[in-house]
């Protein structure tokens, strides 16, 4: 049963891979973002999607953590 769980998550993973590369390959357009003053430089659609989409994996975590901290300690405080 462990060595099917290993080849199922093998799978999964070479299967998350193929797609990544698919979307990398289409989506090749160069693009410009500008915020608040700040121009990046001309990048691929698909490295500006997923340097957001790593962002937002480091950024909710963190932020999970930092409220989620504090709301457990107001409960302590008032029991």
């Amino acid at each position: 049963m462990r060595k099917l769980n290993h080849v199922l998550l093998l799978l999964l993973a070479l299967l998350l891979a193929l797609l990544t590369a698919i979307f990398v390959l289409e989506n090749q357009q160069s693009v410009s973002i500008n915020f608040y003053g700040f121009s990046s430089l001309g990048l691929p659609l698909s490295a500006c999607l997923i340097i957001a989409v790593l962002l937002g994996m480091v950024i909710g975590p963190l932020m999970r953590l930092a409220f989620g901290f504090r709301r457990k300690t107001n409960v302590k405080r008032k029991i």
